[in-house]
């Protein structure tokens, strides 16, 4: 037994000395998410904001995205109970997605690469690797735990104690550590870096989908769901530390489940053999757009699928806007305009949210070219008479394409669910197509910047999320933080006229298209220019 883990211990001390830049982003980026919005929510608290907020999250709808709050007494609805309500599901996911990628991106993608036959050639255990990477994960996950807590503690508000805010960060760090079990069994049972991934990815689905179910039903059913074992912790409530012990014996019965299954397979071999396909490619797979559109097409009608859930979620939230937005001097700054109806000036704050997250996807499609570069799948192609414009505008045109649908899957999702919610409304489904293909310039500008990344500077892409990103804040947060004129035109989602509140500027859709298609155009040049990364 003990030479099944020989040398864990080295190799424990190596990936935190190989992963302590990304540790630390890790544990103080998801900490801040995860901690950091409590003044937004004290803000949202005044006045009757919490019994308009109570009254928002009793909506099936909101149970079924968030969670179930136990308090039967508005007024016993607390900020500690409103924060864990509407933020601890969603804190949670993020740590389960992180950890599980964290743990197959060291366990089955080393072994895609023959890393790990590499390591296993010295006096290293067969499940050493494993064993030191769950202790970095459930390490990190613990400091994670610690930072929410002291985060949430420092803002010293009535209703956040300490108790509350360490099982909070408990919580948020057990759901981490079962992504990660669920990340190692997958690890095993898959045959690729990416089928795991993939797995881990389609489980969690999966157990959003029947929690959300059982929630409004009998939430008692939610307990045997492992993402239960966060949320229903209630912090601040209740304080229930049974989900965490739970969620404690899961783990250690899936990691010793892994052990022995990856005890008893082969290296680079799985459980589920791959899928060989066809034995004949179809037509579709002969052009450059076919092949790259195979490669992705899981993640993008994932992708398409979540937008359009998304946006009738948003739209679900139409039948209690009202007295949502009545009950909050904060919400109302944020969602209304004077001499314009509720619905207008709601859907135009709503709608790029939508779109801004839909934007996530052409840039996902345009990393995508530089991963099979780096990677060396490209070599191939070009061996051929495929061109590099070939490849470049190939990617190009399904961004735009997935851009096109991701559009109208939001705003198809958000109108369609508004209209059915409302019982009297003074807007048409026609007007919220017309506000979100408002923003399809912003998305042409967005891929214009992404070909600028493939061409000059690649390894810049995944600037985008980030750019993407402080946009975000800086349109959420416009009337709110009253900032600067010049600040607010740095977000490239302010360019935009916030359409049905105003009219349609054709003028600004027209040039920001313009910009994105011209650095579209450099980007191809760069590209053509540029030396290949590969193995970089």
């Amino acid at each position: 037994m003990n030479r099944n883990f020989a040398l864990w211990e080295y190799l424990f001390i190596q990936y935190l000395k190989r992963d302590w830049k990304k540790i630390v982003f890790w544990i103080v980026g998801l900490g801040l998410f995860c901690g950091g919005f409590i003044p937004f929510f004290e803000e949202i608290a005044k006045g009757d904001g919490l019994l308009g907020m109570y009254e928002t999250m009793q909506n099936p709808a909101m149970i079924s995205i968030v969670g179930p709050t136990p308090i039967s007494d508005p007024q016993a609805y607390t900020i500690g109970a409103m924060y864990s309500n509407e933020m601890l599901l969603f804190c949670g996911l993020f740590a389960f997605i992180i950890s599980a990628m964290h743990v197959v991106g060291h366990t089955r993608r080393e072994e895609d690469l023959g890393l790990q036959e590499l390591i296993r050639s010295f006096r290293v255990g067969r499940e050493a690797n494993a064993l030191a990477v769950m202790v970095e994960t459930v390490l990190i996950n613990l400091v994670l735990a610690l930072f929410v807590c002291g985060l949430m503690v420092s803002f010293n508000l009535t209703g956040i104690d300490v108790t509350g805010s360490l099982l909070f960060g408990l919580s948020i760090a057990m759901l981490g550590i079962v992504g990660a079990v669920v990340g190692l069994l997958m690890a095993q049972v898959m045959s690729t870096s990416a089928g795991a991934i993939g797995g881990s990815i389609a489980l969690l689905i999966v157990l959003y989908i029947v929690r959300a179910t059982t929630d409004i039903s009998n939430v008692s059913l939610s307990m045997m769901n492992p993402l239960g074992w966060g949320y229903l912790t209630y912090p601040f409530v209740e304080n229930n530390w049974l989900p965490i012990v739970y969620a404690l014996v899961f783990s250690i019965v899936g990691i010793f489940v892994a052990f022995v299954l990856e005890s008893k397979r082969d290296m680079q071999d799985g459980y589920i053999p791959q899928f060989e396909g066809k034995a004949h490619a179809s037509k579709r797979m002969l052009s450059v757009p076919g092949m790259f559109w195979r490669i992705t097409r899981g993640t993008n009608i994932a992708w398409l699928i979540g937008f359009a859930v998304m946006g009738a979620a948003y739209g679900s939230v139409y039948a209690d806007m009202q007295s949502f937005l009545n009950s909050n001097e904060m919400m109302q700054q944020m969602f209304t305009v004077q001499g314009i109806s509720i619905e207008v000036s709601f859907t135009a704050t709503i709608m790029f949210v939508v779109q801004g997250l839909a934007i996530i996807l052409p840039i996902v499609m345009l990393n995508k070219l530089y991963n099979e570069e780096r990677r060396g799948h490209l070599s191939q192609v070009y061996s051929t008479k495929v061109s590099r414009n070939q490849i470049y505008w190939s990617v190009i045109g399904i961004a735009i394409c997935l851009s096109v649908f991701a559009n109208l899957a939001g705003s198809f999702g958000l109108g369609g669910m508004a209209i059915a919610s409302m019982s009297k409304s003074t807007m048409t489904f026609i007007d919220f197509i017309g506000a979100g293909f408002n923003y399809f310039a912003v998305f042409l500008f967005f891929i214009g910047l992404g070909g600028l990344c493939i061409g000059y500077a690649p390894k810049l892409g995944k600037l985008l999320y980030l750019y993407l990103g402080y946009s975000f804040m800086v349109s959420y947060f416009l009337n709110l933080l009253d900032l600067p004129e010049w600040v607010n035109q740095t977000s490239a989602l302010n360019w935009m006229n916030r359409v049905p509140m105003e009219s349609f500027n054709v003028s600004a859709f027209l040039i920001v298209g313009a910009i994105g298609i011209v650095m579209m155009i450099l980007g191809a040049i760069g590209y053509h220019r540029r030396d290949l990364h590969e193995g970089v």
